[in-house]
């Protein structure tokens, strides 16, 4: 029996960027089928940031705080929320129990869990694991017992996002970007979420694109910035933007930018959602294949590995194939 007039859902991605990323449709198909209900979103407290650009979510959640409440706090503040229905997109043991004893009524989660068959009374049956879907798509899957189970393409779901960013980029970063010339981001490494595009071959890269038509900005944690600093050209033109800049000044940054290249990453799939021109670099592998993963929006393209090996670490992606999509457009 499908799941009828909700009036406040939760939908719980806990996890990282990327994956926060694709869960923002199920926002927007939740606000079109149920104007009138509240949507909260519980996400991690670095992922605030990205939730806050989608316009169809009312409420934010953080883990980290709702982690603090001991175990009788937290089921006694769960039930006080009057929560009808609660999604877990990202499943976590502990917290779908106690989204039990706060008898929120209606509790979604994919019956590929086994301890879902005690906790959740709604239990969709698909594996993301073995299916051709794209992420976003596995996602409305959990949609079903609220009666949607329509089939969206990688178009409608980008549009369901409704990302908007709302902050300004600050002048200290947007002085950087020269008129006239290509401005393109370069983001190397990924946080170990990523079978990762060599150095080098982001350096050939760098080194192939000339001075007088293109701007190129490397960004990436201090950590990471620490990998790849040494490593970076010296040219004016090239500018380290590691460990520069918080996830919301990010995020206007690539707003601004005309090119990204990354590996299947965070910054990846926020480029995507800001519509820019987005260069996905993938492995064949399943389940880290484009296909499950690429990022969405109307100017993504990837590029996948050559090799096509059980396990190309890094990835075999020809520099100059990016080099000529980057210089084919205007």
């Amino acid at each position: 029996m499908s799941i009828t007039n909700p009036h406040k859902i939760v939908i719980s991605r806990t996890d990282s960027i990327g994956d926060v990323v694709l869960t923002l449709p199920l926002a927007g198909i939740l606000k079109e089928h149920f104007p009138s209900a509240q949507i909260v979103f519980l996400g991690n407290t670095y992922t605030r940031p990205i939730i806050q650009c989608c316009p169809h979510v009312d409420e934010i959640w953080e883990w980290a705080e709702l982690e603090k409440k001991g175990d009788d706090e937290l089921i006694e503040w769960l039930a006080s929320q009057e929560v009808d229905t609660f999604i877990h997109v990202f499943p976590r043991k502990e917290l779908a129990k106690k989204v039990k004893k706060a008898r929120i009524p209606n509790r979604i989660g994919t019956s590929h869990r086994l301890y879902h068959l005690s906790t959740c009374n709604h239990r969709p049956n698909f594996s993301r694991k073995r299916s051709d879907l794209h992420e976003s798509q596995l996602n409305c899957k959990l949609l079903q017992p609220l009666g949607i189970s329509k089939f969206y393409s990688l178009a409608e779901l980008t549009e369901y996002a409704g990302f908007k960013n709302p902050n300004v980029l600050p002048e200290k970063f947007s002085s950087l970007f020269p008129i006239g010339k290509k401005k393109i981001i370069l983001h190397p490494k990924s946080q170990g979420s990523a079978v990762e595009w060599p150095l080098e071959d982001f350096v050939k890269l760098m080194n192939e694109l000339s001075a007088d038509e293109h701007e190129i900005f490397v960004t990436g944690t201090e950590k990471e910035a620490e990998m790849f600093r040494k490593q970076l050209p010296q040219a004016n033109y090239i500018h380290d933007m590691g460990g520069k800049m918080t996830l919301e000044e990010l995020i206007s940054f690539i707003e601004q930018a005309d090119y990204l290249v990354a590996a299947s990453t965070g910054p990846l799939h926020i480029a995507g959602m800001c519509g820019i021109h987005t260069i996905g670099l993938f492995s064949t592998i399943k389940p880290i294949h484009a296909g499950r993963w690429k990022p969405l929006g109307i100017n993504t393209i990837v590029f996948e590995d050559k090799k096509n090996l059980k396990n190309p670490q890094p990835l075999a992606v020809d520099y100059r194939d990016i080099v000529q999509e980057i210089q084919r457009d205007p």
